[in-house]
């Protein structure tokens, strides 16, 4: 049981010296053992305590899945500073919005911490953080065009971790970790911390590795995994492929599926090839610490219900589905999900008014209203989908009006709306449609493929629209307002498929 920062710093310490030459880390390209993981976060923490900006001040880390990105986690960790990782490829514009909300007191790469690793090894004191400092700070895009930093303190993580390694019996110093997404995404969470903390070894799936499925398909046999953490959209794009089953990796028993809904069908097909491992669903927002609730999904499950629940909540946490005076509502009825107990984080930072729209206190609770539809029955809980203009595309959480506000500012665009693209029942990408101005004779394709670059100088890949519909009007409501329902079911229907 996880209770202070030295019990969470002191575990990894005492596998690094127990098997110092094991590998702690890979990323199928580089590696890094437990030994030369701790001895490099060592050398970042001194490092970390000589900055000036007070001790608590944020540590940016700017790179994508190498060892030393890690490094920075724990070295910052033990120096009590809260940590930010930022993907190497988002763009400056947004990079730089980051920076004025988080006004770090270090920006670090995987190049410097390199050089920062060969340096002396100093002597540290222990970690000064508290329970209730910030442990994370991770950013999920804003409505309003702006990203958002959620506040994650040591004392969540604990909820998350203790509950997560209970729950999931996992084996000391026997298991291997493969984990799908990237650092900048809180699922990582779900596989990096218990891998170290269990003295297992952890397989990190990079970017260029994700588009090519031979070298894929050779790093998961080639290291074996025995348990699977990912959106379930990578489990599906995997399993496309006839070869993912029991024979290719005869040690995986535990499927844990974060992020997104799980497909029913997806499930399934999971259960039959791979007969001896366990599936989970596993449910949470960024602002409640990776996943508040779990279901084990079994064949009986799926006989009794046709999408996945969303299952049960975590000892110690509330979630249930709750009116509008944040008190549960009645079993059937649809509500928005709420979320109240220690997981909850402290809300965004720098952003008092986004803070005081989304969380709440209920009973001596912290709690967080996630802007989910959900429903309860026979014990579980079940999600209906958004409530407002938010969707999760291949486990990001994405902002529509965040891609809206972003559109609207490039040249030649009067108005813009997005919304989501669906197939049975999934949200696949995002469609534009977009009021242009000034086109200069401009075909519809010549101009989607002008916005889709002047957007990716903002906004990263995944932000970015899949399908554009060019208008002179939009339809409007009664209000005035750009009728989104009209324009979702002309994309809906056949002609516009």
């Amino acid at each position: 049981m996880l209770t202070t920062p030295a019990d969470f710093l002191g575990r990894i310490e005492a596998f690094a010296k127990r098997s110092p030459d094991e590998i702690a880390y890979t990323n199928g390209a580089e590696s890094i053992t437990r030994g030369a993981l701790w001895t490099t976060a060592l050398r970042l923490a001194a490092h970390f305590r000589t900055l000036p900006g007070g001790s608590k001040a944020p540590i940016l880390l700017i790179g994508h899945k190498e060892p030393g990105m890690l490094a920075g986690f724990l070295g910052a960790a033990m120096a009590g500073r809260a940590y930010v990782p930022v993907d190497d490829q988002l763009p400056a514009e947004r990079l730089e919005r980051i920076r004025q909300v988080v006004q770090p007191v270090a920006e670090l790469t995987p190049a410097a911490i390199r050089e920062i690793a060969i340096g002396p090894l100093e002597r540290t004191t222990a970690c000064p953080a508290e329970l209730d400092d910030p442990f994370y700070i991770l950013f999920t895009s804003g409505s309003t065009g702006e990203p958002k930093g959620v506040v994650i303190t040591w004392r969540c993580v604990f909820s998350f971790l203790n509950w997560l390694i209970a729950e999931q019996r996992f084996e000391p110093e026997c298991e291997t970790f493969l984990g799908q997404t990237p650092f900048t995404f809180d699922v990582s969470v779900m596989d990096l911390y218990p891998s170290l903390l269990l003295g297992g070894r952890h397989v990190s799936i990079p970017r260029h590795i994700l588009a090519a499925p031979k070298e894929l398909f050779a790093l998961l046999e080639r290291t074996n995994p025995t348990v699977w953490v990912s959106t379930p959209s990578f489990a599906a794009y995997c399993a496309a492929e006839p070869r993912l089953q029991q024979a290719l990796l005869p040690r995986l028993r535990r499927f844990l599926f974060c992020g997104e809904a799980l497909p029913h069908q997806l499930a399934s097909q999971l259960l039959d090839r791979f007969p001896d491992a366990e599936v989970w669903n596993t449910y949470g927002p960024t602002e409640a610490t990776v996943a508040v609730t779990s279901i084990r999904v079994t064949r009986e499950l799926l006989a009794r219900h046709e999408t996945v629940p969303l299952g049960g909540a975590m000892p110690g946490v509330r979630v249930y589905a709750g009116g509008p005076d944040r008190r549960p509502v009645a079993d059937g009825e649809r509500a928005e999900l709420l979320i109240a107990g220690p997981s909850v984080g402290l809300g965004y930072l720098g952003r008092p008014d986004l803070t005081a729209e989304r969380f709440f206190e209920i009973d001596g609770l912290r709690g967080y209203a996630t802007g989910d539809l959900a429903s309860a029955r026979d014990g579980l809980l079940f999600f209906h989908g958004r409530m407002d203009h938010q969707v999760k595309i291949g486990g990001h959480r994405i902002e529509l009006e965040d891609v809206e506000a972003n559109l609207r500012q490039l040249a030649g665009v009067s108005n813009a709306v997005v919304l989501p693209l669906r197939r049975d029942g999934q949200v696949e990408g995002m469609a534009a449609f977009v009021l242009a101005t000034g086109r200069n004779g401009e075909s519809d394709f010549e101009l989607s493929q002008r916005l889709r670059r002047d957007l990716a100088s903002s906004l990263p890949g995944y932000m970015i629209p899949k399908k554009w519909i060019f208008r002179e009007a939009f339809p409007t409501n009664a209000n005035g307002k750009a009728d989104r329902k009209a324009l979702q079911a002309d994309l809906e229907t056949p002609a516009r498929a």
